[in-house]
């Protein structure tokens, strides 16, 4: 098997490309979820049982990621990344534009929420599988050495998306609330057609993995979800346990903050809040390849460890602050938490890719990730919303966080790591455990 560094660049281009579309059209939903689907799909009088409504309609998305994951899983591990990478931009991007054609509850009643509901449906299958392909894509074309780099690539694309979904929203904003809520919200949708356009030319020049070639070559293939539970059961549970900062903190930093600082009582201007996100993801997108890149030199695992432990110290004085509704420290605590949980997501994609052994390594990153992000990110905003109801404090939300972090320091500590250039056996047995290394 060879790899270079000008394969692993195109390759890594590519994945940032396709996932910053899908997570542009993932965020969309979200940011539109927080500011407007409340009223317009689930109208009832009461703006926290309306955002709750529309939060559990975020969370749809995330149940079935893991199904995503294993019909694409099953594709990629069978047919190759490629093709299964193609697949799932065409699924998000036809569901993105046509919620951004749906009616709402006051043209055609119940029929809204349920059309968007299957709609969203439709993005978390697409989003379930696309990002273990595109994680696989820029590590598989990765030296040893520089996979957690290259891997930052694949998590490049979370904050570009993040950072273009809440920057039309906040242009918007500017023309004031009523243009957002008369059809104002429709736009962001349905400009991902143009974006899908270019993400299919970019992966169409993209060449196959040289572990899928290799992997495939004479030998004959199990069915990779019955693969990946009999022989990579214990680390896909690890990889779920990995997950509860880099996917369910950041959208409490983000959707769930962005919905508390809008709402009642603190009431701040969504211009505001959208601004200081956009910043936010702006200041991510600066930090994610260092991150990763420190992540080759220091460790990937040490650098999880210092994203878990300032993820902590700055979520809680971001929440804190929120309600005194202090502009500038707004901004900066919102661009400070997101530098943290940058140290948990840009090494999350080699991480979890070093896990498994090449067959059905697909399937199983798809479900590691599909399942924790349905169980960590789906529901955070919703149980956090419900948190505040229930208690009146903050603090409820500040200490499921600080849980959700120990969790995923303890699954780093237990987490394998395996050497895609020790020699592959007969069998697929795990390779060379690297977990006590300097890249581990």
């Amino acid at each position: 098997m060879t790899t270079s560094h000008r394969s692993a660049r195109r390759a890594g281009f590519a994945a940032f490309v396709g996932t910053t579309i899908e997570w542009y059209d993932f965020y969309v939903y979200a940011t539109a979820a927080a500011l407007v689907f409340g009223p317009l799909f689930f109208p009832s009088g009461d703006p926290l049982a309306e955002t709750a409504a529309a939060f559990a309609t975020f969370a749809v998305a995330f149940v079935v990621r893991p199904f995503g994951g294993i019909l694409f899983g099953h594709i990629g591990d069978k047919l190759g990344r490629k093709l299964s990478l193609v697949l799932t931009l065409l699924l998000m991007g036809i569901a993105t534009v046509l919620v951004g054609l749906l009616p709402t509850y006051e043209t055609i009643g119940l029929a809204a929420p349920i059309l968007l509901i299957l709609l969203r449906a439709l993005q978390g299958l697409a989003v379930g599988g696309e990002w273990g392909g595109a994680v696989l894509m820029s590590v598989e074309h990765a030296p040893e050495k520089s996979k957690t780099f290259y891997g930052g690539f694949t998590q490049l694309g979370n904050p570009a998306g993040a950072l273009l979904a809440t920057g039309v929203f906040a242009i918007m904003t500017r023309f004031g609330d009523d243009f957002i809520i008369n059809g104002g919200w429709r736009i962001p949708f349905l400009l991902s057609i143009v974006l899908i356009g270019v993400g299919l030319w970019v992966r169409y020049r993209v060449e196959e993995t040289p572990v899928f070639e290799q992997k495939v070559e004479g030998r004959k293939q199990s069915m990779p979800l019955a693969f990946a539970l009999r022989n990579n059961w214990k680390p896909i549970l690890l990889g779920i346990g990995l997950l509860p900062i880099s996917t369910g903190g950041y959208y409490l930093a983000t959707t769930f903050a962005t919905a508390y600082a809008t709402g009642e009582p603190i009431s701040l201007s969504a211009q505001v809040i959208l601004d200081a996100m956009t910043i936010a993801s702006f200041v991510e997108f600066v930090v994610t390849l260092p991150i990763a890149w420190l992540g080759d030199k220091w460790g990937r695992k040490n650098i999880m460890y210092l994203g878990l432990v300032t993820s902590v110290l700055t979520f809680i004085p971001f929440m804190l602050v929120l309600p005194g509704r202090i502009e500038p420290l707004i901004f900066l605590l919102a661009s400070l938490v997101r530098i943290a949980m940058s140290a948990t997501y840009a090494p999350i994609a080699a991480l979890l890719a070093q896990m498994f052994r090449p067959q059905a390594r697909y399937t199983s990153i798809a479900l590691s990730y599909g399942v924790g992000a349905a169980i960590w990110a789906g529901f955070s905003p919703w149980f956090a919303t419900m948190l505040i109801a229930w208690t009146g404090s903050i603090w409820s939300v500040i200490a499921m966080f600080t849980g959700m972090a120990v969790l995923a320091g303890i699954c780093t500590k237990l987490a394998p790591q395996h050497s895609d250039e020790a020699p592959v056996t007969a069998s697929f047995d795990a390779r060379t455990d690297t977990t006590a290394t300097r890249t581990a």
